[in-house]
């Protein structure tokens, strides 16, 4: 492996670390169909405020989203436009294992 094939695949791998977390994942998914202000995603995630803060800016140091702030509130949206194709390709793989296993 050369050095700039290892460099490409951590940040690979980087990127799939930061969607490995189910409140990240929510976040992505939440935001996938439009940009949402912080307090929309600290509402739907029930957790506190820095705790949202923390996922978000994992989010945002792998490059899946973005922000914007405006006045006093900031909103996120998706930056990398394959987070939707993405998940749901992985979701149809998970849906075929499980039917081959004969798990419902």
């Amino acid at each position: 492996m050369t050095r700039k094939e290892k460099q490409r695949l951590e940040y690979l791998a980087q990127t799939f670390k930061a969607l490995s977390h189910p409140a990240r994942l929510w976040i992505v998914e939440f935001i996938l169909d439009g940009e949402r202000c912080v307090h929309e995603l600290v509402e739907g995630l029930d957790l506190n405020f820095s705790t949202v803060s923390q996922h978000l800016s994992v989010l945002k140091q792998a490059g899946i989203i973005e922000d914007d702030k405006r006045g006093k509130n900031v909103y996120y949206r998706i930056k990398a436009d394959c987070m939707k194709t993405l998940i749901g390709c992985l979701e149809e793989g998970i849906r075929k294992s499980r039917y081959e296993d004969g798990i419902t």
